[in-house]
């Protein structure tokens, strides 16, 4: 049995349940001379004399023990032996960089349904995927956990298709074989059958990535747009000669970030550009066989003077980023030739044909 003293996001059941597979009770403990910090999704104790933490002091079997061990390690936590009521316990602490007085209610809202979500995927693979190598790619988990709860929220409508109900998809086992950068899952799966009853179960790949965006700016009173160029490892994959795209600006939708700041961000660092109004285009899929990957794509208003053209990109993330400044016409004509094929920047280009005259009008 393990004695251990658990506090802030893990206090609550919802989150315990997940990590502990149970959600056994606690005695109401306080930790002296310490309070509580955040930094993003994470939430440790820091000293602070004179202040207290309140939270729940536990014994823990070895499985439940292992489970919280194989949590906090993933999510860069360590474990330190500590006086709690009188007696030694097990607290867990992350790093003190970059934390600040955590805002129950604030953080809560943000950060609470990512955070459980995240949990779901990091404990999935207990105890089969060592915590260590989930640790390396914990921010990027959140993303997908980011992914998840938007999902949840905004299902889309099903007035035509087919409406999921509970029990309309098993998955019998999920597995993990590959996990860098983005991740790849397996799910031995069935679903329901438009003929009736459930599929038999098959095997099928998921590739993980997360939400992003994609903006492409649009000055209507001088008809251009703004595009970038990169070199993509996807084309060189295929075998392509010409692994350099004309693109939109893209990037991921970082966790706790909504889709229209992500845009916003991404301008800056993808080509110096401050946006105005965003245009929503779509949101959608773009490979729903395979990728988990869902874009929501814009078109933003800006004044896109001679000049602004340049190289950018984060350095840290080896990007090396060209803008292009052209006309509409010019667009539509390398659309025409082939030069431009890349799928958000196409479906973009035809929403604002299509939308042009009335935005030049405007």
């Amino acid at each position: 049995m393990k004695r251990v003293f658990l506090c802030g996001p893990l206090a609550s059941d919802g989150l315990r349940q997940l990590v502990l597979g149970s959600a056994p009770d606690g005695a109401p403990a306080r930790l002296l001379d310490h309070a509580l910090g955040a930094a993003g999704a994470t939430v440790s104790p820091l000293p602070a004399p004179g202040a207290s933490v309140a939270g729940l002091v536990m014994e823990l079997d070895a499985e439940a023990g292992a489970r919280l061990l194989h949590y906090q390690t993933a999510t860069g936590h360590e474990a330190r032996t500590l006086a709690v009521e009188g007696a030694p316990a097990l607290v867990f602490f992350a790093p003190p960089e970059g934390l600040e007085p955590w805002d129950e209610a604030a953080w809560g809202a943000l950060w609470g349904p990512i955070v459980a979500a995240t949990a779901g995927d990091v404990m999935a693979f207990w105890p089969e995927v060592p915590a260590e190598r989930i640790a390396r790619r914990y921010r990027l988990m959140l993303v997908q956990g980011a992914s998840r709860v938007r999902a949840a929220a905004d299902p889309g409508p099903a007035r035509r298709r087919h409406a999921a109900q509970p029990g309309d998809v098993r998955i019998v086992r999920r597995t993990q074989p590959y996990a860098n950068f983005f991740a790849v899952e397996e799910y031995d799966l069935s679903f329901r059958s438009f003929g009736g009853g459930m599929s038999p179960t098959l095997n099928r790949a998921v590739f993980i990535s997360g939400d992003a965006v994609t903006v492409v700016p649009y000055d209507p009173v001088r008809d251009r747009v703004l595009l970038i160029e990169q070199f993509r490892p996807g084309p060189l994959g295929r075998g392509d000669a010409q692994p350099w795209l004309l693109e939109p600006i893209a990037g991921r939708v970082d966790p706790g970030e909504t889709p229209e700041a992500a845009a916003r961000r991404e301008a800056v660092e993808e080509a110096g550009l401050d946006l105005g109004a965003l245009l929503p285009v779509a949101s959608y899929y773009p490979t729903p066989a395979a990728k988990a990957e869902y874009l929501y794509s814009y078109v933003a208003l800006a004044e896109l003077d001679e000049g602004i053209e340049g190289i950018f990109g984060m350095e840290g993330e080896g990007e090396d980023i060209r803008g292009h400044l052209m006309s509409f016409d010019e667009m539509m004509a390398l659309i025409r030739s082939g030069e431009i094929c890349n799928g958000p920047l196409l479906l973009t280009a035809f929403w604002l044909d299509r939308e042009r005259p009335r935005l030049r009008g405007a």
